[in-house]
């Protein structure tokens, strides 16, 4: 008999809710032995949030001040970058602006999901696929969310076929 996603899945799924608050998912994600929730709604699956989403509020790409300093006798300045992007005042300005709004604002919409019949191949071609870069895919069944396999508990799966 074959793996199926159900044999490797993890049942008790810990999830929010799309109106939760940012800085309320935050708080719960720094104390969870994982990196994301599945966003459910009436039993629903609608989302999808990582710690990547939640960083990327935090390190806005746009924040590099260059600064032009000429030497003589250089004809050329030479220009100095500093990153003020992770400074306490620009992240403690971020998450006061940030910390309120619902977690909708920032999860991922287009989540990647599979069956509880899907075989150990397609969870392994959905973990594996480097385009996605997912850690995690939850498992659904008559569009409830009845589990979550992460890559962790793929690799757990093949160690233990392998023998």
């Amino acid at each position: 008999m074959s793996v199926r996603a159900r044999d490797i899945m993890t049942s008790e799924v810990e999830s929010v809710g799309s109106d939760e608050e940012i800085s309320t998912v935050l708080t719960r994600l720094s104390r969870a032995e994982f990196n994301g929730f599945p966003v459910v709604d009436d039993g629903q699956l609608v989302g999808i949030v990582t710690q990547g989403d939640l960083v990327d509020l935090f390190q806005p790409s746009d924040r590099t001040l260059w600064i032009p300093i000429g030497f003589p006798p250089f004809i050329e300045p030479i220009d100095y970058a500093f990153d003020f992007s992770w400074d306490d005042l620009d992240v403690n300005l971020d998450l006061a602006k940030h910390a309120g709004k619902p977690i909708s604002t920032v999860m991922t919409e287009d989540v990647v999901t599979v069956e509880p019949d899907a075989s150990l191949d397609e969870v392994l071609s959905v973990l594996a696929d480097a385009e996605r870069d997912i850690n995690r895919v939850p498992v659904i069944d008559d569009d409830e969310i009845v589990g979550i396999i992460t890559r962790e508990d793929l690799l757990r799966t093949l160690d233990r076929e392998r023998e």
